[in-house]
């Protein structure tokens, strides 16, 4: 029987350091588990955010072509796993192509699961066993983490107490991943939040090792994991504002955070 394990997130979870640890260390791993992730799906992957921005019934269709054609192109094996965190939609404070603000992953991430679920079946057959293990963080600092990114990736003007207000009744990401969990009927669902993993020597990664139960002798011999995406401080991200709120073409703004991000490399180049 096929045992699949998903990582569909959430992001800014560790899941960049726990993506980049597995695909790292694939050969090592590969006697006990095929690893898949951002770049081995790349069009799904896409997909999967396409719908999350303008959610029409024929983007999850899409999603869905996309995920069906890459289980078709992968040997079958006992254990695999699938991690890409646009399999939960967007990041919340993204905007959708309406201009709605996305405050929640609840709703797309609840769709993309069904499709997810039913495509393994549909590839491994019902006997498939299946478990969602979702990364998470403490709600405060996700938010601030949240922020700094978009801060980096888009035009975002807000303040950081402005961009927090616009959340009153974010439910925690541990809710949101037992409401995705209960509309797909799964029944087992891995909760690991970042914190617990601080001082763990795979970083968020061991969140699966853990699961998989790999060999003592062969984690021993796994090397420690690099830090990624590590936040820069106040201020940068109050360069990243003034920048965003000076104006001019996307691409003039783009450049003047480039340049930030260089400066801020020189001095941290583990940082980002």
């Amino acid at each position: 029987m096929t045992q699949v394990i998903v990582h569909p997130g959430f992001h800014k979870t560790g899941t960049s350091s726990l993506q980049n640890y597995l695909h790292q260390n694939r050969a090592a791993l590969a006697p006990y588990l095929a690893y898949y992730g951002k770049s081995d799906f790349l069009r799904a992957g896409t997909a999967a955010r396409r719908y999350a921005l303008k959610p029409y019934p024929w983007r999850l269709r899409a999603f869905r072509r996309a995920f069906d054609a890459f289980l078709a192109g992968i040997p079958d094996a006992p254990l695999i796993v699938l991690s890409r965190e646009t399999f939960s939609g967007e990041m919340p404070g993204n905007r959708r192509s309406s201009g709605r603000l996305i405050r929640s992953y609840e709703r797309t991430a609840q769709r993309l699961a069904c499709q997810i679920t039913a495509a393994l079946r549909a590839r491994f057959g019902e006997e498939v066993a299946i478990t969602f293990l979702y990364t998470l963080r403490a709600r405060d600092p996700w938010i601030r983490s949240v922020y700094g990114h978009l801060l980096r990736s888009t035009r975002l003007t807000d303040d950081f107490d402005t961009f927090r207000a616009r959340f009153p009744d974010l439910p925690d990401l541990a809710e949101q991943a037992r409401r995705i969990a209960l509309t797909v009927d799964l029944r087992d669902l891995h909760l690991c939040p970042l914190e617990d993993y601080a001082d763990r020597r795979e970083g968020p990664a061991a969140a699966i090792l853990d699961l998989v139960q790999l060999p003592a002798t062969l984690r021993a011999d796994l090397p420690h994991a690099d830090r990624a995406n590590v936040h820069l401080g106040a201020e940068l991200e109050a360069a990243f504002l003034a920048a965003n709120r000076a104006g001019g073409t996307s691409a003039e703004v783009r450049t003047r955070k480039d340049a930030l991000l260089e400066a801020a490399r020189a001095h941290r180049p583990d940082a980002v």
